[in-house]
């Protein structure tokens, strides 16, 4: 992992966090980061993005479950950063999703904001407040619980 934090961290530094690739990584970029507490990250939606070619043709808009994973990905990030030894071998799933609301389309051209908040940690498990924006107005919010597994 990164013995000194330097921002913004570009997809490289993600994907030595996360295990996901395309077409499933879904953060390109983090630009704030405070330890055990929030993390602020950019998924720039692009035309090319595989699902808009079904969702919706002529209407492209990005699925409010992918919306809700980015978030997902962001607080992986979150708790691999704030713990950058310790976490080597273990993989982090989502549990449990609480009071998702979608107030605003993602569609391509949108840099998505991804803010998330450690709201608590219970044993194995992470619970994260989440905000997705779009130009400072929210596209959608969640709770989320992720549980850590061994690999």
């Amino acid at each position: 992992m990164m013995n000194s934090l330097q921002l913004p961290l570009d997809v490289t530094a993600i994907q030595a966090m996360l295990p996901h690739r395309y077409p499933f990584l879904l953060v390109d970029r983090v630009v704030e980061f405070e330890a055990h507490k929030r993390v602020l990250a950019y998924k720039n939606v692009s035309i090319n993005e595989p699902y808009f070619n079904g969702h919706f043709p002529g209407h492209p808009v990005m699925p409010g479950v992918l919306v809700i994973e980015a978030l997902a990905q962001a607080g992986g990030i979150l708790t691999q950063l704030s713990h950058q030894s310790g976490t080597e071998g273990k993989l982090f799933y989502l549990v449990k999703i609480d009071g998702a609301k979608f107030s605003r389309m993602v569609v391509p051209g949108d840099r998505l904001e991804l803010e998330v908040t450690l709201k608590r940690v219970i044993r194995n498990m992470a619970m994260y407040t989440c905000i997705a924006r779009v130009d400072g107005e929210q596209a959608a919010c969640a709770e989320i619980l992720c549980a850590e597994v061994q690999a």
